[in-house]
């Protein structure tokens, strides 16, 4: 794919024809087929609170039994199979010889937005927070503190449309995050499920900002920006998670990906950047870890000499210091003050499929078995401590070795460690170093268990479904359960049926150059 070229508004014929020639190759159309898929079986009970609008239509088509719900499961199985079918046909390389020339001159940034377009209307897929954004802007708008208060505080069809587990908590969320929330709540004229909708706005300018910047990145360190593209703006957990989730991450990393993108500009360009790093800390918190990479992209910290190292600390803070600088001004700039550091814990209140908390539970229900523990859950904490702690030595590590000479390396992996070792763990997580990922000059072996943790998430989000869509919590038999576990199995052969096309291609591709490159030698 031609992943890099000017992008601006008078060249709209250009880019529409762009689009055009994209929607002409097959696999962009068999992406879209999914994405509309996934879009109509969204429509299920599974992720439709009870005030949505969609209610009153699947009660007259009487779309609300035990077959509409595995109807629901099987569309939006049937969406993801296309998809991810899509994307491993999209990789680099991975096309017939006949076809890699169509390939060559799609513009990426089209494919994407064909692939996102199904979603625009579409209920926040596979995830409840854009209903809790929509709540914690109407608890502004009427003048609560969404860090020190909770949706419940005004019971209605904001707080209905909350996922029950968190009702009673407070925002976890920077505050530039919160006061979007509350103008977008303003601006659809407070309406509950409108305003849910409309948290796709900052989430697609934040998909915008990644979508044309990472491939020129990818340029900026004399990499392919087409395998770039394919890894991190096509693959499908973005495309499901950010656009289709409308999570808040999008916007993070966005603006992450636009400061890290203005530090490769000039040498002096990362001061500027550490204030969009600010910013976009300000969405999300753990953005702050980028502010570090920074003055490294500009000058790579050389030696171990004494003076060195006391100039590349000197710029580090200085990059700290602009960064929060810029997070401090725009909390000042909301009045919504520094309530976020006693709610840091939030995300790990409900328990989820993270390592560190997996491993605390297991150790936890055999104490409890044996009557170990008086508390009931102090297993389960010293392993999230560990998971801690792990991450932040990870970190420390990798700052001084790594970062030194490959920054832009030392934040994939972190914001990786970060995702994997902390208590929850949630698919968009892992975009924040995902996003990054194909910037490392990743092996053959960091693609693959990238493609293969892509499956992963793509299945637990396939069961998850299935399994909201259950009549009851007990009703385990329902057949959207079975559906969503043969989709794990499906999933399963997809991706090995495309790691062993991929790897015959190469091969045959290496013989045949090998063979070429024979033939000459001897004439």
């Amino acid at each position: 794919m031609s992943s890099v070229a000017p992008f601006s508004v008078a060249n709209l014929d250009l880019h529409w024809s762009s689009v055009r020639r994209a929607w002409a190759v097959h696999n962009v159309r068999r992406g879209a087929y999914g994405t509309g898929l996934i879009t109509l079986g969204s429509l299920t009970p599974a992720y439709l609170p009870q005030n949505s609008p969609w209610w009153r239509m699947l009660r007259w088509l009487h779309l609300t039994g035990t077959p509409a719900r595995v109807l629901g499961t099987l569309l939006v199985v049937a969406g993801l199979a296309l998809l991810v079918d899509a994307w491993f046909r999209m990789r680099p390389g991975a096309q017939p010889e006949g076809e890699a020339v169509a390939y060559h001159h799609l513009k990426h940034w089209a494919v994407l937005g064909i692939w996102g377009t199904p979603f625009l209307l579409a209920p926040p897929i596979f995830s409840h927070d854009a209903y809790s954004y929509a709540a914690q802007g109407w608890l502004i708008h009427n003048g609560i503190n969404p860090y020190h208060g909770n949706v419940m505080l005004l019971p209605g069809a904001f707080a209905d449309q909350v996922a029950w587990v968190w009702r009673r908590t407070p925002a976890p969320y920077g505050p530039l995050s919160l006061q979007m929330q509350h103008l977008i709540v303003d601006l659809t004229g407070f309406d509950p499920y409108l305003s849910a909708l409309a948290m796709r706005l900052p989430a697609l300018l934040g998909v915008v900002m990644i979508g044309l910047l990472v491939p020129r990145i990818a340029v900026d360190l004399r990499m392919d920006p087409a395998r770039a593209a394919w890894m991190a703006t096509l693959n499908p957990v973005l495309v499901i998670d950010f656009i289709g989730g409308a999570h808040n991450d999008a916007l993070m990393v966005g603006l992450m990906v636009l400061g890290v993108w203005l530090a490769f500009r000039a040498r002096g360009a990362w001061l500027p950047a550490a204030v969009v790093i600010g910013a976009a800390a300000a969405v999300k918190q753990p953005a702050i870890m980028a502010a570090y990479a920074l003055p490294l992209i500009a000058r790579p910290w050389a030696s171990w000499h004494w003076r060195e190292v006391l100039v590349t600390a000197l710029r580090v803070l200085v990059s700290f210091a602009l960064a929060i600088g810029s997070f401090a001004g725009i909390t000042h700039l909301t009045r919504l003050g520094w309530g976020w550091l006693d709610a840091v814990d939030v995300p790990g209140m409900v328990v989820t499929f993270s390592p560190f908390t997996i491993v605390g539970q297991a150790a936890q229900l055999v104490a409890n078995w044996f009557q170990l523990d008086p508390s009931g859950d102090a297993l389960l904490r010293i392993s999230r401590g560990a998971g801690l702690l792990l991450s932040v030595t990870l970190i420390a590590i990798y700052a001084l070795t790594v970062a030194r000479r490959r920054p832009v390396t030392f934040l994939a992996w972190s914001f990786l460690v970060v995702a994997l070792c902390a208590p929850a763990l949630h698919s968009w997580y892992v975009l924040w170093g995902g996003v990054l990922l194909p910037l490392t000059r990743p092996s053959k072996r960091m693609v693959r268990t990238a493609v293969y943790t892509t499956v992963v998430l793509l299945s637990y989000a396939a069961i998850n479904l299935a399994w909201r869509n259950s009549v009851s919590a007990v009703d385990s038999m329902n057949p959207a359960v079975a559906v969503g576990v043969a989709a794990v199995a499906g999933f399963a052969w997809q991706v090995r049926t495309h790691e062993r096309v991929t790897d015959a291609r190469r091969r045959r591709r290496h013989r045949r150059h090998h063979d070429r490159a024979g033939s000459e030698d001897h004439d």
